[in-house]
């Protein structure tokens, strides 16, 4: 199975991410393993970083589903984006059972968290807090990230899937990932009657 857990950055999808992990057969693949390595001699954007963060991406994914992994997918996912549509689209298509989750929380919480010790450590490109702090802004002004915002290109393909929406403000990252882990649960045991 996967589970593509995805909202805005610093809303917390790597930290519940491995809080699932710890509970449940999933593995996690944030979307950071990619970026970073890719940085460093590519630049973010570029064409042969997007290229390869692409096919890096879809090999794992490819390798995880040849393999029988429960993986989870943690990714910032432009919904009003036709490319991050096409994108999403064919990263899914190569898995037999597909379920959303999607992560929500302000931006003064995501604001906050964007500082925390444990995304510093596993994410060097945010250790510029500053220019990390712009880009959360920048990327909140650009893009629609959530669903909440009504209409947007990714709405067709999130209905024909199940889709969990989570507030994550105030709520300890054990309790989102216990709530993420128990509707997994139910939607395997629907699946299997």
């Amino acid at each position: 199975m996967l589970l593509v857990l995805f909202g805005p950055p610093a809303v917390g999808k790597m930290t519940i991410g491995r809080a699932v992990v710890e509970n449940s057969s999933f593995r996690l693949f944030h979307n950071h393993m990619t970026i970073e390595p890719l940085l460093e001699t590519f630049g973010h954007g570029t064409p042969p970083f997007n290229t390869l963060n692409t096919e890096f991406r879809r090999r794992v994914l490819e390798e995880a589903a040849g393999h029988g992994v429960d993986l989870i997918f943690s990714v910032v996912w432009a919904l009003d984006s036709q490319d991050d549509l096409a994108e999403m689209q064919s990263y899914i298509g190569i898995f037999e059972s597909v379920a959303f989750v999607e992560l929500r929380a302000d931006l003064t919480t995501r604001l906050a968290r964007n500082r925390t010790a444990e995304r510093l450590l596993h994410k060097a490109s945010k250790r510029d807090v500053e220019w990390s702090d712009d880009n959360v802004r920048q990327m909140e002004s650009e893009w629609q990230m959530t669903s909440a915002d009504g209409y947007h290109v990714a709405g067709d393909l999130l209905a024909r899937h199940p889709h969990l929406v989570l507030d994550t403000v105030g709520v300890p990252q054990a309790g989102s990932a216990a709530r993420i882990i128990e509707w997994v649960a139910t939607l395997r045991d629907t699946s299997a009657t």
